[in-house]
């Protein structure tokens, strides 16, 4: 056997033949490429709010948490967030995690066990589809938003254990957004349980930006929604909602939150003042919208080709704005010439998106002008032209 090393060598540059080697680099350029959609994570005035609020607090309230919740990490401030979450939402009780990742695979590993079956969107993330394989529950995967395939599979009776059906509510490579009145009717007439991912729609979508399940007036009717703070709120962190039944259960059941670290006061006060910022100004949402609905026509009267979401098809509405290009070379091409322009836009390809789907994932923010949206734009489109995909494989990139 050859050496660990050499072998992941190999596997490396097996990963760059096909066009999908990666590596880590800073953000540089106009960011159109993180999930900062309110802006929030470079706004003045959320960072005073967090200034002074952590000035006020006094030298006896401490920073860290470096325990357990169960252990020594709990402290008022936590619980005074999840409370208020829990209002935000419409449930009776919320519960703190650090990642959306571990939110959604310690919420499923903990209700989902091998006896039950999930009926799970092919689109679902990364951290819902390894949360099921470690559930070792019986996985039904339907094809993208296809209520006719959950009626169906819904309808079929399944012997002793439950049934969930689970789904994010705004996708986050296609930007499109999940049926969820009519999945909560089918669970609700099937005797199914409903799990609902909000993360990206979170800040944006619903009152007071609670989320896309708010929106839909369901409000405390799935068994459990997942939201986070990373993304609209531009600071990290996520939690769980539901019923007080269920956060109690978590709280001794759930790996992934018994056997970690507490959020750090000082990222659990961060929070407290961006859902401030964000209720506070519903102009940010509103921007955050007609900023991405502008991209998406002008991408459209470019004649640029790819576009998902919006008129004249699909149903996305949101910040995220996908630009499929097909080839994994043609978009990490097309990636570098907008980089070069000055935006910081990256290239997504699989195993984040299907093979042959390669693209750019655009990611319009609050704070972004109307003439930098229109240079992107712009820049695409000669992109676009300049890198078609027959001379990027002729060109052996």
């Amino acid at each position: 056997m050859k050496p660990l090393e050499d072998e992941l060598h190999d596997r490396l540059r097996e990963l760059a033949a096909a066009g999908l080697a990666r590596t880590l680099r800073p953000a540089s350029g106009i960011d159109f490429s993180s999930n900062d959609y309110l802006g929030l994570g470079r706004d003045p005035a959320l960072r005073k709010a967090l200034a002074h609020r952590i000035a006020s607090l006094g030298a006896e309230v401490p920073w860290s948490a470096p325990s357990s919740r169960l252990l020594r990490g709990e402290t008022a401030a936590h619980a005074a967030l999840e409370r208020r979450l829990a209002r935000l939402k419409g449930c009776e009780a919320a519960l703190l995690f650090p990642s959306g990742y571990q939110a959604n695979l310690g919420l499923v590993t903990a209700l989902v066990g091998p006896a039950d079956r999930v009926l799970s969107d092919a689109q679902n993330h990364a951290s819902l589809i390894d949360a099921l394989r470690l559930s070792g529950c019986r996985k039904v995967i339907f094809p993208h938003l296809d209520r006719a395939a959950v009626e169906r599979e819904l309808a079929v009776p399944h012997a002793g254990g439950r049934t969930f059906l689970l789904t994010e509510s705004l996708f986050s490579m296609d930007g499109d957004i999940a049926p969820l009145a009519d999945y909560a009717a089918l669970a609700e007439r099937h005797g199914a349980e409903l799990l609902v991912d909000d993360a990206h729609a979170f800040g944006l979508f619903g009152p007071r930006g609670s989320g896309l399940v708010e929106e839909a007036g369901l409000a405390g009717v799935p068994a459990a929604v997942v939201a986070t703070f990373g993304k609209a709120l531009g600071v990290a962190g996520a939690f769980v909602a539901g019923s007080r039944v269920l956060v109690d259960y978590l709280v001794n059941r759930c790996r992934p939150f018994v056997f970690t670290t507490a959020l750090s006061p000082l990222l659990v006060h961060a929070i407290d003042c961006a859902l401030d910022r964000a209720e506070g100004d519903p102009g940010l949402r509103a921007q955050a919208h007609a900023r991405s609905a502008q991209l998406r026509q002008r991408l459209r009267d470019l004649g640029v080709p790819g576009v998902i979401g919006g008129a004249p098809g699909g149903d996305g509405r949101g910040p995220i704005v996908p630009v499929v290009l097909g080839d994994n070379e043609r978009a990490v091409a097309v990636a570098a010439l907008l980089s070069a322009a000055g935006f910081d836009v990256r290239a997504v390809r699989p195993p984040s998106v299907a093979p042959g789907s390669a693209r750019l994932r655009l990611s319009v923010h609050a704070d972004h002008t109307e003439a930098e949206v229109d240079a992107l734009a712009e820049a695409i489109a000669r992109a676009v032209a300049d890198l078609p995909a027959a001379a990027v494989r002729g060109a052996g990139a």
